[in-house]
């Protein structure tokens, strides 16, 4: 029934995580992992099932997709604030800007140095923000902003939606006057993306 099933997947297009086979029947090869003994695609491509040899592998045809991995410095902005923790859409790594969006979650005990009550000390929704992504359990990106270059770089005032200003005291709305907390980076204001 396994060989059927990567018999069938011969030709098709395939993408990370899909199920190709099992070891006992096909030796894994170019682009596949194995995980309990099946064979899964590692890459976004095309499943090539060779019956002769018994080797299944993926054609690779998408070359330069780009996924945050532990370490990067990503940039997104924040879509939810929780009081523990801050959903952020991924969409830039490092200086390049990606094709498509992946989430992020800011957790509180991630955020700062200092003990933090709330989340919504730290950012709102619709802030930019810069990061780091320090894992990828269950295929999530956890992120931190600890570090004095991470954290929002661009806000809007909550009440009336005017740009931020970074003063000693907060974060100052020059259009309604409120005054805001934010965890911000140290360029706050100058990395407009």
């Amino acid at each position: 029934m396994a060989s059927k099933s990567a018999e069938q997947k011969c030709g098709q297009l395939v993408l990370p995580g899909d199920r190709l086979g099992v070891i006992e029947e096909f030796v894994p090869d170019a682009g596949t992992f194995v995980q309990d003994g099946v064979i899964y695609s590692m890459i976004v491509g095309r499943a090539l099932v060779d019956m002769a040899n018994k080797r299944v592998s993926i054609y690779r045809l998408v070359h330069a997709i780009m996924v945050p991995k532990v370490g990067d410095t990503v940039v997104g902005q924040v879509s939810s604030v929780q009081p523990e923790n801050a959903a952020v859409r991924i969409s830039q790594i490092g200086e390049k800007q990606l094709t498509g969006v992946f989430m992020g979650v800011l957790h509180i005990s991630d955020v700062h140095m200092r003990y933090v009550e709330t989340m919504f000390e730290i950012c709102k929704v619709g802030d930019t923000i810069r990061a780091k992504v320090i894992s990828e359990k269950n295929h999530v990106f956890h992120l931190t902003t600890k570090e004095k270059e991470l954290g929002v770089t661009y806000a809007f005032c909550s009440n009336c939606g005017g740009a931020l200003e970074s003063k000693r005291q907060g974060m100052h709305c020059a259009k309604c006057g409120r005054v805001e907390q934010r965890k911000t980076a140290f360029d706050y204001g100058k990395d407009l993306v």
